[in-house]
């Protein structure tokens, strides 16, 4: 699975870790999040990060 990069903050989404604040378990892959998913840092949407 990618990892992928807050294009606004450079957080950096690891699927192997996911998003325990919000819920996400670790092995989600990117592409499985919900769209309502924001970048825990910045609060940017998914469609402002990229693939690394």
């Amino acid at each position: 699975m990618d990892s992928y990069r807050c294009a606004l903050c450079g957080y950096v989404y690891n699927p192997a870790i996911g998003d325990s604040a919000h819920g996400i378990k670790p092995g989600t892959a990117f592409e499985d999040l919900p769209d309502t998913w924001r970048c825990p840092r910045c609060g940017a949407a998914k469609s402002r990060f990229k693939k690394l």
